[in-house]
């Protein structure tokens, strides 16, 4: 089985575990690619959790859950240093924590205190993490999947801009149609009733010879330009139009314009292109820009979305000829 064929199986399988939510599975698999982390934002019971477990289940992998609660303290994630007494001596011994696995599903990231999220700003950009002084591998195979709920904020502490720059893409998840969700109540009472059969695993190395094959995805000056361009709109809005320009207090660090790169990339290799089009950059921004983008209060008060002023963006920044 070629890489693609199986990348297309585990698309497959996931879409079937999770009916209606052909869209989420979609970004979830172009960030397995691109090799980075996901931020899922859905009411309660959109099955978030539902379409992360589904891809541990078809990848081999240590699926690692954290349920994220006020009460949580760094070393119930990142692991700490144990003291353990053998044969009279003393010593310490590294106790790896929940982080430590390859596919992590950070459920409710945003209930966390500040000091557990900003322990995981080592874990997800460098793919380590430092206790005791002491720096600690985590496995190659590494991505987090992590949730929040967009309306409930009592007891929640917002994500920092530092930290949501982490995330590669923002999803957002909705309720499925009708009939997706008829086929799904009745999928989940069948797995009720039945034994769930175990599937063979796709291996991480299809994973990793995947992430090769979309690393030679070909980006032309022109898209390599006008992605560019998208991201600074963002930063100097007021060149393009005014009306961006009272929108805008932030914009897209350079952070963001890697991750659109990897994104479209992995957009033109899941439909089987072998260099990247407008169609790819342009399906792919709102989940990258969506949470980098920093509106103002003017744009708030207008009742303004940050992905209304992403079709803004969209609209005013001149398309490459091609």
């Amino acid at each position: 089985m070629t890489a693609r064929e199986a990348i297309a199986s585990l698309q497959k399988k996931m879409n079937e575990a999770t009916i209606g939510q052909e869209k989420i599975v979609s970004k979830l698999i172009m960030g397995l690619l691109a090799d980075g982390n996901v931020l899922i934002e859905g009411l309660p019971g959109l099955a978030k959790t539902r379409v992360v477990h589904s891809m541990a289940d078809f990848v081999e992998s240590k699926f690692s859950r954290i349920q994220f609660t006020p009460d949580l303290k760094p070393s119930d994630v990142m692991g700490e240093e144990r003291i353990y007494h053998e044969d009279g001596k003393t010593e310490y011994k590294f106790h790896e924590g929940a982080i430590f696995g390859n596919i992590i599903l950070a459920d409710e990231v945003n209930r966390a205190p500040a000091k557990v999220q900003s322990a995981m700003l080592e874990a997800m950009e460098e793919k380590q993490v430092t206790v005791a002084g002491e720096t600690h591998k985590l496995p190659e195979l590494f991505i987090v999947m992590a949730t929040q709920n967009p309306i409930e904020q009592v007891g929640t502490y917002p994500l920092s801009e530092a930290q949501k720059d982490r995330f590669l893409m923002h999803v957002r998840i909705d309720y499925v149609d009708m009939a997706s969700e008829f086929k799904m109540v009745k999928l989940v009472l069948n797995e009720k009733r039945h034994k769930k059969e175990i599937e063979e695993k796709i291996p991480q190395s299809i994973i990793f010879a995947a992430r090769e094959e979309v690393a030679d995805i070909v980006v032309s000056d022109a898209m390599g330009h006008y992605m560019i361009e998208l991201v600074f709109a963002t930063r100097y809005p007021v060149r393009y139009s005014r009306q961006l320009g009272v929108m805008i207090d932030l914009g897209i660090s350079p952070r963001g314009s890697l991750a659109l790169s990897q994104c479209a990339k992995a957009h033109a290799w899941i439909r089987g292109k072998k260099e990247v089009d407008i169609e790819d950059i342009e399906s792919i921004i709102h989940d990258v820009f969506r949470h980098r983008l920093v509106i103002s209060e003017h744009a708030l008060t207008n009742n303004r979305t940050n992905d209304e002023i992403i079709d803004i963006i969209l609209a005013q920044v001149p398309k490459p000829k091609v």
